[in-house]
Order: structure tokens, then C-alpha cells, then sequence
């Protein structure tokens, strides 16, 4: 830890608008003024921007609002002025064809936005599974001081008696009704108990995952991750954070002092320890990309190799975010990777403190639900990136939401060329699968699709699940949700709309998978590979205009997080020409 505070009082970016008497500084105030804002309100403290993805749109994300009144209350306090301002709210559960497409869309709103006003510092409001990525993306490219708070989580949802996990048991549920082991009437009433309250997913989605990377990061004030979003330590722990960003601003204390190779190397472990979502892949190699961080999937495969998973939560466990957070939350699990050696406790966190120094005193609740190390939920949890002739670039898996069984298998190919595809033949009894087989299926990553939707979790065939089996091997370039489960290999690289091997995968033809070696491999003879892809043209159609069309253009692979490669990197925040 290295940060050395910048000197206060001094010049801030916000006073190139307002401080001072020219025609521009007026014209910048007096409009402002129009809010009824007291003209010492720009005497040169922090103006602090409040980024906010409120949604009605985004459930997720509705109760924002009220939080980010917390926070301003919070930057009053602390001496400055906050200014709340709207981005665009990539909602995970609405957004068709998938909330991933807008990722990039969001993180460019926010990156601009926060360059083109007199903002010195912001607060990022997030909660569904993309807006956290999205916001800390285009925050890191513009490089002013930030720090994150999330909405929360929903409260545990029940239904007859036994804990239901939003989108886990929606998985679990729907598989269910083609195993005829549950009616429909029982689905539609077992509906509202996976979403009783404000908050996002209650289980170790990928919004709680990402909300647990951005404390990992040190972008998050410690145990900000785990408060449910109904909880009243959620507003208090927003209006501690409106405090906090406005001496963050006096000490210059910036994404870029705060996101390090050790940064980004804590949450990889950090995510293995919670069981975290696949999803985390893609969004931590994109925020890396923003500051310059050299992070790739090697980089997840040496770290999280050997991380146990010790947090009990669905889908890879049995418990939900509230009693996660009743156990003491992230800092928990922090402190054990600390202890273990696992942890850089000197990297800096938003509060100005190391890691280490906010999780010292931390202590394990429920050892049920935070396992202690030796007594892990998963001795090897983590994501296993496997590399072989059918993914050259990497693909993943996440080994605590899979069955042991298959982790080493040869099976025959079932080949779906996409999602229509899949969905126009998985329910045919004549389909020739059995549960030794292989489910691949096509052209639904990020181009493909188009924007890597969450389908690579392919439900079963209805005959399969008759016979009681509960999982197969399904391969893709697709996404799934962190709620889901299963032995899935996702974000396959380079993708089927890109020309990758996988475009290639015939129905009949055997492949292999071996998680423990790190190998997914094809078995055809590379002069037959050669053959099939000299011949392959690509079925995906170029958009006609459009952001749709700026994606499929512009987006990078799911190996280097599919961002836009005109996005990578920090630009910065140098004050753009006046208006008038």
C-alpha cells in the first residue's frame, strides 16, 4: 500500500464550471441555481456525482432511490455537493436479447458522463448483474475518484416449508415439470416466494458475485457485499459511503490507485471462495482492460485452482445471501484467505486502509455457512479453464456447481446449431440422446447470439430426466446465470460465429472433456477440422445500423471480456472544452 494523499485544500476539476465570475461560470451556476441550491454550495468543495441505475424496468435496482438519498444525506455531511444523475440500467431479468448485449452501452453512459460534467467524484449505484461491471468499467476509463454500493440482496424466499433461491429454483423447478415430479400449479404458486422482497438475487448469482468482487477489489467499503437490500444497515452503510467518497476526493484517492494486478488477483480468489458466478470471468478481465491490468484467463486458472469453496450458498450449497451476511458476509471470507496466505493484505481499499486492516477483526458467525478452510463445501473450487483442439482461446466451468461424476468424460456429440435450434428439438422423443452424451451448442456468444446471452445451461432432455438423471455435459459459447448449475463449459473461444472449432462439432463426433487436466478436446483428425472449417461461412447476418450493429463490429471475445475494442483502456479526465 502505497497511496500518499494528494494536498487539501486545492483546485478541483468541478471549479473549471463553477468557480469563478466569467459568463461561463455563471451560466453554469445560475442554472444549477434553479434546483434552490444556496451559492456556497460552490465554493470549491467536492461535487460528487451519484450514478444511479434505478429502474422500474430493473427490479433489481427499483428501491435505488431511497439508497441514494442515504448517500446524499452522507455527502452533505461530509461537506460536499452531490449532484444524483441517471445512466442507462442493464437489467438482467427484462433486457432481451440479453442484458450482457448493454453492458458495454452502460459503461460507455457512465465514462462519458462522468468526463463531460463538474463532477469530482462519484458513487456508483448498482445492483443487477450487469450494472456492477458496467459502472465500474466506465468509471476506471475515466479514472475520478469512485467507490461502489449495492443495492442488497432480496430476503430468502420459502415456499412449503424449504428455502427457495431466486433463479436456482427456477432452474430446478422447470427441470421438475419435464421429470413430471412437479405440476404446473405448483410452479406458478412457488413464483412469488422466490421474489418477495426489493433486492437483487438472494442466491450466489452473479450479482451477489459481483457485488462481493467489488469489495474484493477494495472498490466497496468492508461488508458492503452481504446487507440485505431491506436491512437497515443497507441505508446506513450508503450514507457512510456518501461520506467516504468526499475525502476520497480531497486525497485524489482513485480506481486507478485501487485497482492493481494484487486487486484483481484477490477477487479471483475471492470467488472461488464464495462459489461464485462464470459471469465474474468476462466482467473482471473487462474492468482490468480499462486500467491497463494484464489479466487473462491463465490468471483464473492459477489462482483459483486451489481455492476451496467454503461459502454454503446456492447454487453450489444450501443457504442464501441473508444468512451469509448473519455469518458475517465477505470480510469472513477474506479474512480466511488472509490467514491462509491466499490474500494480499496490503492492497488498498476505499476506505484508505488495507485489506487486511479491515478484515483483522472480523469473526465467523455460522461455520455452516462460512466453512472454515479445512472443512470446505469444495476442496478445488474456483474456475477451471480448459484449453484443447475445440477451444484454443479457453472456455470455463465452475467445478462447485458441477457433478464429480462427469468431470472426466468421453461422450458422443449432440449438436443444437442455436438456441432455436435447441429449442425446436429438445422436447422430441425421437431426439437420439442418452445421458452419456455431449450437448453442444452454437453461435450464442457474443456475436452470435447476439451478446453471449445466459442459455448455456441447456435444460435436459425430458426422456433423460425421466430416467432420474440431473445432469449431463453441455458445451457452448453462450453465458449461463450465476443461479444456474451444473457441469456446463461456457464462454468457449473463439466463438462459433467467429470461426471457432466449436462451428464446426457434428452431431456423432466424440468429444472429451478432463477437468482435472484442464483439457476439452475434440476427437477428429485436425486435417478433417481443417476440412470443415475451409468450408464453414458463417450463418450470423451483420446488423443493418444500430447499436447492434456497433457490437457485432466492435466486441472483443469472451477470452478478453468481451468488451468494445475501441473501449479498452483509461482515457481519463481532462476537462472538455466549455459549452458556449
Amino acid at each position: 500500500m502505497t497511496f500518499k494523499p494528494a494536498a487539501w485544500p486545492r483546485r478541483l476539476r468541478s471549479q473549471e464550471w463553477y468557480g469563478g465570475d466569467s459568463r461561463d461560470n455563471i451560466y453554469h451556476r445560475s442554472w444549477m441555481k434553479n434546483q434552490g441550491l444556496p451559492a456556497d454550495l460552490f465554493d470549491g468543495r467536492p461535487v460528487i456525482g451519484i450514478c444511479n441505475t434505478w429502474s422500474e424496468l430493473t427490479p433489481c435496482n427499483a428501491h435505488l432511490r431511497d439508497l441514494a438519498q442515504r448517500v446524499k444525506n452522507g455527502i452533505y455531511e461530509a461537506g460536499g455537493l452531490p449532484v444524483e444523475f441517471p445512466v442507462f440500467s442493464p437489467g438482467e431479468s427484462s433486457l432481451r436479447p440479453t442484458a450482457m448485449m448493454y453492458r458495454n452501452l452502460c459503461a460507455m453512459d457512465v465514462e462519458e458522463a462522468l468526463r463531460a460534467n463538474p463532477v469530482d467524484g462519484v458513487v456508483l449505484m448498482v445492483g443487477c448483474d450487469k450494472s456492477t461491471p458496467a459502472l465500474l468499467m466506465g468509471a476506471a476509463s475515466a479514472d475520478i475518484p469512485a467507490i461502489v454500493v449495492t443495492g442488497g440482496p432480496m430476503l430468502n424466499g420459502w415456499f412449503r416449508g424449504e428455502r427457495v433461491g431466486s433463479g436456482t429454483a427456477l432452474w430446478q423447478m422447470s427441470e421438475a415439470i419435464k421429470a413430471g415430479e412437479m405440476t404446473r400449479d405448483d410452479f406458478l404458486e412457488a413464483e412469488i416466494a422466490m421474489s418477495r422482497s426489493p433486492g437483487s438475487c438472494n442466491t450466489m448469482g452473479t450479482a451477489s458475485s459481483m457485488a462481493s468482487m467489488a469489495e474484493a477489489l477494495g472498490m466497496a467499503l468492508s461488508g458492503n457485499a452481504a446487507i440485505p437490500a431491506v436491512d437497515a444497515r443497507r441505508r446506513v452503510m450508503s450514507q457512510l459511503t456518501g461520506r467516504r467518497i468526499v475525502q476520497m476526493v480531497k486525497d485524489d484517492l482513485k480506481p486507478s490507485d485501487i485497482l492493481t494486478k494484487e486487486a484483481f488477483e484477490n477477487a479471483i480468489r475471492t470467488n472461488g471462495a464464495i462459489g461464485g458466478s462464470t459471469n465474474a470471468v468476462v466482467h473482471l478481465l473487462a474492468i482490468a482492460g480499462r486500467v491497463g491490468i494484464d489479466l487473462t484467463l491463465a490468471d483464473w486458472d492459477r489462482l483459483g485452482r486451489d481455492i476451496p469453496t467454503i461459502v454454503n450458498l446456492m447454487p453450489s450449497g444450501e443457504y442464501l445471501m441473508e444468512e451469509f451476511f448473519y455469518a458475517g458476509g465477505l470480510p469472513v471470507v477474506l479474512k480466511a484467505l488472509l490467514e491462509s496466505g491466499n490474500l494480499h493484505g496490503d492492497a488498498l481499499t476505499v476506505s484508505g486502509r488495507s485489506m487486511a486492516e479491515e478484515v483483522k477483526d472480523v469473526t465467523n458467525w455460522n461455520e455452516d455457512v462460512i466453512r472454515p478452510l479445512d472443512r470446505p463445501l469444495t476442496e478445488h473450487g474456483g474456475i477451471a479453464v480448459l484449453r484443447g483442439n475445440l477451444a484454443p482461446l479457453g472456455a470455463v466451468l465452475k467445478p462447485s456447481a458441477a457433478s464429480p461424476a462427469l468431470m472426466k468424460h468421453r461422450g458422443r456429440a449432440v449438436v443444437f446449431e442455436d438456441i432455436d435450434d435447441y429449442k425446436a428439438k429438445i422436447n422430441d422423443e425421437s431426439l437420439d440422446i442418452d445421458e452419456t452424451c455431449i450437448m453442444v451448442m452454437k453461435n450464442c456468444g457474443p456475436r452470435g447470439y447476439p451478446g453471449m446471452a445466459e442459455v448455456g445451461n441447456m435444460g435436459l432432455p425430458p426422456k433423460v430426466l425421466r430416467k432420474g438423471i440431473k445432469d449431463m455435459i453441455r458445451i457452448s459459447d453462450a453465458r449461463m446465470s450465476g443461479t444456474a448449475y451444473g457441469t456446463v463449459v461456457l464462454h468457449v473461444a473463439p466463438e462459433a460465429a467467429a470461426g471457432g472449432p466449436l462451428a464446426i462439432v457434428q452431431n456423432g463426433d466424440m468429444i472429451e472433456i478432463d477437468v482435472e487436466g484442464r483439457r476439452l478436446h475434440l476427437d477428429v483428425p485436425q486435417e478433417e477440422i481443417d476440412a470443415r472449417l475451409a468450408a464453414w461461412a458463417s450463418p450470423i447476418r451483420t446488423p443493418k445500423g444500430g447499436y447492434a450493429q456497433l457490437f457485432h463490429d466492435h466486441v472483443l471475445g469472451a477470452d478478453r471480456g468481451a468488451d468494445f475494442d475501441f473501449l479498452v483502456g483509461c482515457r481519463g479526465h481532462e476537462v472538455p472544452r466549455d459549452s458556449h
